[in-house]
């Protein structure tokens, strides 16, 4: 599914969007600062959110990309470390309890400002309590979301 939404991208905004003291809510933020160390390209822009993407709005309408991607813990019941790839417009987009501003709404203004592409890539949680380790269920999610997002944005 990743690599049909990659079809044709001329440039990919990567959003990691999550809180780095809250457990497995470091999802996003952890995936994108290991892909800032891997994936060196000019048509790559990965941007840590921490827990306010909203602030990140104009820096991704001036990329102008085909396409972006927003990485976080969302709970949608799954299994705790289940990924799920999702239209961020959709139920997940409204889940985001730790956030603000629910994805649905940013991915609105955003669509009204760029012809783009949005995809969200969700993780169960196991705990999001305050100043406790990520879940080593989460930990493996995201170690291998990295390596196959490395892969699919070799180019």
């Amino acid at each position: 599914m990743l690599e049909d939404f990659l079809q044709g991208a001329k440039k990919v905004v990567i959003c990691g969007i999550g809180n780095e003291v809250r457990g497995d809510d470091a999802f996003g933020v952890i995936v994108a600062e290991e892909l800032k160390n891997r994936l060196k390209s000019e048509k790559i822009v990965i941007l840590n959110c921490g827990e306010v993407p909203e602030s990140y709005v104009g820096k991704i309408i001036n990329e102008k990309p085909t396409h972006v991607i927003f990485i976080d813990a969302v709970d949608f019941g799954g299994k705790p470390g289940e990924v799920v790839i999702a239209d961020p417009e959709g139920t997940l987009g409204e889940s985001f309890s730790t956030h603000k501003l629910p994805l649905k709404l940013l991915v609105g203004y955003l669509k009204q400002n760029i012809n783009a592409k949005f995809i969200l890539i969700g993780c169960q949680p196991k705990q999001l309590g305050l100043f406790v380790e990520m879940s080593e269920e989460v930990k493996q999610s995201a170690e291998k979301l990295i390596e196959i997002l490395a892969q699919e944005l070799e180019f």
